[in-house]
């Protein structure tokens, strides 16, 4: 083998490598892992415990019952409340204190939905 064809099989291997991580990151594949990732956030978040006195009520949704995950309109992939009131009850009001539960449930899991959108895309 002379130098001319060590040097071309190398760069067609390295041009093989280039060509298999282009595909594995292209954007749907990544917008499908991120979303994987948000869904399983939106179903912890939907395991926290609730109240049981007026959970009974016929018509009552609690708040923790409305989180999903979806696909907002800059394609972004977002997580967040069915009620308008959400976001007052996380991050608190001037008359109300806040009482988080989706920022705390990500920051103490992140890793965990981290590993799985890594998992996605490398699988």
């Amino acid at each position: 083998m002379n130098e001319d064809d060590f040097y071309s099989a190398g760069m067609n291997e390295f041009q093989k490598i280039i060509q298999e991580y282009q595909e594995k990151f292209e954007q749907s594949r990544i917008e499908a892992a991120m979303m994987d990732g948000a869904e399983q956030l939106a179903r912890d978040v939907r395991a926290l415990p609730k109240p049981r006195s007026q959970i009974r009520k016929s018509g009552y949704a609690h708040l923790l019952d409305t989180v999903s995950a979806r696909k907002g309109k800059n394609g972004e992939i977002e997580v967040g409340w069915g009620k308008y009131y959400g976001p007052m009850v996380e991050a608190g009001t001037r008359k109300m204190n806040a009482q988080p539960h989706l920022r705390g449930l990500f920051k103490k899991d992140s890793n965990k939905y981290y590993n799985l959108i890594l998992q996605r895309l490398f699988r």
